[in-house]
């Protein structure tokens, strides 16, 4: 098959630096490269890829030192280039955002697919969406799509992450540090206010390997920074992927006690990967992520956050690592979005059948 993956430009693929839409896009367009198919990416020029790389800006948005960028003008004159070339491929993947590509695709719409990769609750989006309504859509979590009932949904397509990336701390047995583990922003929406409350009230030690954004400043240092005490909550700053096995793998569990939709959750597969649990607030995908009791616990209130992180402790974490491979690795992903192609040439324009779901025959027995 020939297929065109449009990465948004603000970041390499993979990005340089933070990046999820740009990993799972490396991640996906890697995938179906080693099944076989025939895969052209469009992105930044310092892009690294095994596919057919057409490089649409000398730098990515955010490593170029330019003045004065235009985003817009940047993504229009990549649409641009990729419609002049639409009928090299038999099918489109666009990743970007706000459906900006729409109008330039309209004679093509049958061969296109759409992945949104954040929230779809923005006051504009149904509107705007109803304009175009015949573009097949890609959800990365049925919870995604709410928003946005009556789009021309095609398939829910879970990421997945390539298995060697991380893998359970080798020659001992993971959860050995007697500690929670906190990983991602110091975000309001991530509330790590939260899991400093379930740490201190279960007894366990937090370590939080997190970032300041720029928009969090206040809510960090008003609400989070005087309970960081070094020893019971430690705050030890950024991680990589380098040393994430070791961080995510020796901790009884992960928290993601999220106040917001998160329509995935990248940082869950991630503990996944490494055999550890994770315990999350019911919120967005959440509940589709984690099987209950068997990859973690979905909670509502401290108190049964609480009560998991006990439970979490006695899970078989070598389960944990089996059902990421089976459900949340990249070649599944990849599979996953094959089926969804391939349903999409079958049928054609409006072909997005009720209830078709390329997870089924992939979802394993657990």
């Amino acid at each position: 098959m020939r297929i065109a993956q449009i990465a948004p430009l603000y970041e390499s693929v993979p990005p340089t630096y933070y990046g999820g839409t740009e990993r799972v896009i490396s991640y996906l367009t890697e995938a179906l490269v080693e099944l076989g198919h025939d895969v052209t990416l469009f992105a930044s020029a310092e892009s690294k890829t095994a596919a057919t790389l057409v490089p649409m800006r000398p730098h990515a948005l955010w490593l170029d030192d330019a003045p004065l960028k235009s985003p817009v003008a940047a993504h229009l004159a990549m649409l641009e280039q990729v419609r002049a070339r639409a009928d090299e491929f038999d099918v489109l993947h666009f990743h970007l955002s706000h459906f900006m590509h729409f109008p330039f695709f309209k004679e093509c719409a049958h061969r296109t697919v759409t992945t949104p990769h954040g929230r779809l609750d923005y006051v504009d989006l149904a509107p705007s969406y109803g304009l175009w309504p015949r573009y097949p859509m890609i959800s990365i979590s049925d919870r995604q799509r709410r928003p946005l009932a009556d789009a021309n949904w095609l398939a829910t397509v879970y990421h997945g992450l390539p298995p060697d990336l991380y893998r359970p701390p080798q020659g001992r047995p993971g959860g050995t540090g007697d500690y929670l583990a906190f990983l991602g922003r110091f975000s309001r929406d991530k509330r790590p206010d939260r899991a400093i409350e379930i740490a201190e009230k279960s007894g366990l030690a937090l370590k939080m390997a997190a970032k300041v954004g720029d928009d969090d400043g206040d809510y960090f240092r008003d609400q989070v920074e005087p309970r960081i005490d070094g020893r019971a909550i430690q705050h030890v700053g950024e991680i990589d992927d380098a040393h994430k096995p070791d961080f995510l793998g020796d901790a009884a569990a992960l928290l993601m006690p999220i106040d917001w939709p998160e329509p995935f959750g990248l940082v869950v597969i991630e503990a996944f990967a490494c055999g550890t649990p994770v315990i999350a607030w019911d919120n967005g995908a959440m509940p589709e992520i984690i099987d209950q009791g068997v990859t973690g616990f979905v909670v509502d209130t401290i108190a049964d956050a609480v009560d998991a992180v006990e439970k979490a402790r006695s899970l078989d974490r070598a389960r944990i690592r089996r059902v990421f491979e089976e459900r949340f690795s990249a070649a599944a992903m990849a599979r996953n979005y094959v089926a969804a192609y391939e349903a999409l040439l079958k049928g054609g324009a409006g072909s997005s059948a009720p209830g078709f779901d390329p997870r089924a025959a992939a979802r394993p027995s657990i």
